[in-house]
């Protein structure tokens, strides 16, 4: 899972992208990046971590011009090293070029081991890079050109930005499995033109959002403004319905709807296919940050009170000291801890937006129990997580999710739950489309229910992933 942001027509457009970009952490704290130009060449600087600790003001202020773009970074495979950071810039023979790109090409395997026996040489375990090398081979005149030629070779899902210097070029795949979207604010002599994964950018800006990208749309901005093209065969619609469940933030909006909202929705859908017994003693809590939303959803309509029965540490780094003592539940000590207050003596129900490997859900329990608490039921606000993601997302191998192998009542013995209900794949696609109904924008067309991808829950993907030959394995990071 990654993050893009892009501006153009900005006199400061590397301050505008590393604020962009930390409206966008959420998405990647593996590496950092931005690279800007001022019209005649390209100025990067890449940085592993987090926005803040990556880039200094003497970094920013290396970074000149009214055009950048930027990327944060979470890989779903491979090492964690400075060269996979993005944006990705190289010289060729037409000039330089900046790649900045979220998602995953299901055909990268393959598609390397063919360029490489055509003479390409690979600087990095990047997926992204195979695109670099496809638009440099190209024989097409002009950068939009070879970019579509290029991206009609790869599959998968991407959302790309590229820039030279004197064009920003964002592409969303014909499928539209991740999210990109358009903005403006005011620019040096005029309009600034924005494109960011999500609007959440836009607010800390103060850009506002104009639209979606739509689904394989080429976005061309320049100094002679914005044009749009549509290069590629239409496909049917694949949102990423995890975006809604857990990867975008809550003050974001896709495809013209709240994901608050949105997820509040899970939230009520999963009280009344999955309800609590009632009473003066229950207890609706969330596991911050992510369970919020749906949890205050799922209380609503159990009328049962919320509370925040597990305050979250926001300062928890990246490494950190474990005591040689055994603490009980210390790895999740650091990030949460049961209120007691809240939870002793009370029947409490723990909402959660999804399970994984279960292992944090069982730590989870045994603190809430140990706080007093007479009952705990698990309440999750998607349905079981059984398959991975080839998509662009992190997700373990099947073998590792606890819901391949395991039914729902055996999940609820490994947790030591009193219960375990999860939102039925139905439930999770009315919850979108029951708030797209009410408040989506009316120039969006309403997406059917086949409208999403929800393969990490139904196992249907909409794209297969082709492999290299047999006797070759490579360690893909991808955009």
């Amino acid at each position: 899972m990654c993050g893009v942001f892009g501006i153009f027509g900005h006199p400061e457009a590397a301050n505008m992208a590393y604020l962009g970009l930390h409206a966008l952490q959420h998405r990647g704290q593996e590496s950092a990046g931005i690279v800007s130009s001022d019209g005649e060449r390209l100025f990067g600087h890449r940085a592993m971590g987090r926005v803040q600790s990556g880039f200094s003001p003497a970094d920013l202020a290396a970074l000149p011009g009214d055009r950048a773009i930027g990327h944060v970074r979470y890989s779903t495979a491979g090492g964690s090293h400075l060269k996979n950071a993005q944006p990705i810039g190289v010289d060729y023979a037409r000039g330089s070029l900046a790649v900045a790109h979220n998602g995953n090409l299901t055909n990268h395997e393959a598609l390397r081991e063919q360029l490489e026996e055509r003479g390409s040489i690979y600087q990095t375990a990047s997926d992204t890079e195979s695109i670099v090398h496809l638009i440099a081979m190209s024989k097409k005149e002009s950068l939009r050109e070879r970019i579509a030629e290029a991206l009609k070779q790869v599959e998968g899902a991407y959302s790309l930005l590229f820039l030279t210097e004197r064009e920003l070029i964002a592409v969303r795949d014909p499928r539209a499995i991740r999210p990109l979207c358009l903005g403006e604010m005011p620019g040096g002599s005029g309009v600034a033109h924005v494109v960011a994964s999500e609007s959440t950018a836009f607010d800390l800006i103060g850009a506002r959002k104009v639209r979606d990208v739509a689904p394989g749309e080429m976005v061309i901005i320049s100094a002679e403004g914005v044009r749009s093209e549509f290069p590629f065969a239409p496909e049917p619609r694949k949102l990423c319905i995890f975006e809604h469940v857990y990867f975008a933030r809550p003050d974001s909006t896709i495809q013209g709807v709240s994901v608050y909202e949105v997820r509040k929705a899970f939230g009520r859908r999963l009280a009344i296919e999955q309800p609590v017994e009632p009473g003066d003693d229950l207890v609706v809590i969330p596991v911050p940050d992510s369970g919020v939303p749906a949890a205050i959803g799922f209380a609503d309509r159990a009328r049962a009170p919320f509370e925040m029965g597990l305050i979250r540490s926001h300062y928890v780094g990246r490494t950190f000291i474990e005591p040689q003592q055994s603490i009980r539940h210390f790895g999740v000590r650091l990030k949460l801890n049961p209120n007691r207050a809240v939870i002793e003596g009370k029947r409490v129900v723990v909402v959660d937006d999804s399970i994984v490997r279960g292992t944090t859900s069982r730590k989870i329990v045994k603190m809430i129990r140990d706080a007093g608490a007479r009952e705990v039921h698990m309440r999750i606000s998607s349905p079981p997580t059984r398959w991975p993601c080839y998509y662009g997302v992190d997700t373990p191998t099947r073998s590792e999710l606890i819901a391949a192998s395991h039914s729902v009542d055996e999940i609820r013995s490994y947790l030591t739950a009193d219960s375990v209900g999860y939102l039925s794949l139905e439930g999770l696609v009315e919850g979108v489309r029951s708030i797209e109904a009410r408040e989506g924008d009316a120039a969006t067309p309403r997406p059917s229910a086949d409208s999403y991808c929800h393969a990490c829950f139904s196992g249907s993907y909409p794209i297969p992933f082709t492999p290299a030959a047999p006797n070759r394995q490579l360690r893909m990071v991808t955009g």
